[in-house]
């Protein structure tokens, strides 16, 4: 008996599992690449960007410690002031239009009203798929004073309004960018999260006696709680992150008297137009500390920190 033994853990000995063929050995090697990524141009990167946000550099030279001046100057900084301003217009602007929409389309969708739903949900997402080249020509002529909108207008009456070259229309013509762009994937969604709601809970509201807005605002919207919550984040970090529309319209010069000067066209041309990368790297990080707080608010708003 004692050879049997002897004979039985030798065996075990020799078919001893390989390293590489460990469960956590492979989940290892196939997160290393991604781990490596993030790690460099995530993690150092973000840590560097706050490291040179308390230096003074001249472009790529020798950096001189300054400690908080560089935040101190984004308090008296009247150009910061008016792009943040700028850029929490846009982003309540396409907060109040891109929620709702698409949530009342989605829902049309959803019902009998449509044929071929599929077919109009898959136009509407086309825009988010559109070159921002093309995007930017069409636009331009779109917005011009002469352009298609203000022809659509005109049938009622209303003036040629100058989109592209007055101050204060800047920001809604991105808006009106915005919303022809990003309907499209904030339908698909909410379309999503419609599909999960169970139809019996429909028919017991119709057997009620309740119309198609109370089924919606009574079903629908309270059960697609969780969408309209990451949409609402989305937007946000969308909109504070604001670089393509004002971009593709006025490059980085911000538009008629500053009126379309975001954030991140500020940052882009305060690090690599002015070469002043500590400021620029002030500008980021004061940036990611709004996104970061208006995302806590939306979620504390939202209820996500409630147990259960």
């Amino acid at each position: 008996m004692e050879t049997i033994t002897m004979g039985n853990t030798a065996t075990k000995d020799r078919v001893r599992t390989p390293f590489f063929h460990h469960p956590y050995v492979v989940a290892a090697v196939f997160l290393l690449p991604f781990l490596i990524v993030f790690g460099v141009f995530r993690i150092w990167a973000v840590a560097n960007a706050v490291v040179m946000s308390f230096q003074e550099m001249e472009g790529i030279g020798v950096a001189r410690w300054t400690g908080f001046d560089n935040y101190v100057r984004l308090l008296s900084d009247a150009t910061f002031i008016t792009a943040l301003k700028n850029t929490a217009f846009y982003t309540a602007g396409t907060l109040l239009i891109l929620i709702p929409l698409p949530l009342v389309l989605a829902a049309v969708l959803r019902s009998s009203l449509v044929a071929r739903a599929s077919a109009f949900r898959s136009t509407i997402f086309l825009p988010v798929l559109t070159s921002l080249v093309v995007v930017g020509v069409v636009f331009s002529l779109l917005l011009a004073t002469n352009g298609l909108l203000n022809s659509f207008l005109g049938l009622f009456g209303v003036p040629p309004l100058r989109w592209l070259e007055a101050r204060n229309l800047a920001v809604p013509a991105m808006i009106i960018m915005a919303v022809w762009r990003w309907t499209g994937i904030n339908v698909i969604y909410f379309t999503t999260g419609l599909a999960n709601i169970p139809r019996d809970m429909y028919e017991s509201a119709a057997v009620d006696g309740a119309g198609a807005i109370r089924k919606f605002w009574n079903i629908s919207v309270p059960l697609s709680k969780p969408i309209i919550l990451f949409v609402t984040v989305l937007t946000i970090f969308g909109g504070m992150q604001l670089f393509v529309e004002p971009f593709i319209l006025w490059g980085t010069g911000g538009g008629p008297g500053q009126g379309g000067l975001s954030v991140v066209v500020y940052l882009y041309r305060t690090a690599f137009t002015s070469f002043q990368l500590g400021y620029a790297s002030a500008i980021g990080v004061v940036l990611a500390l709004i996104i970061v707080t208006l995302s806590l608010v939306v979620l504390k708003v939202f209820g996500f920190f409630k147990r259960d």
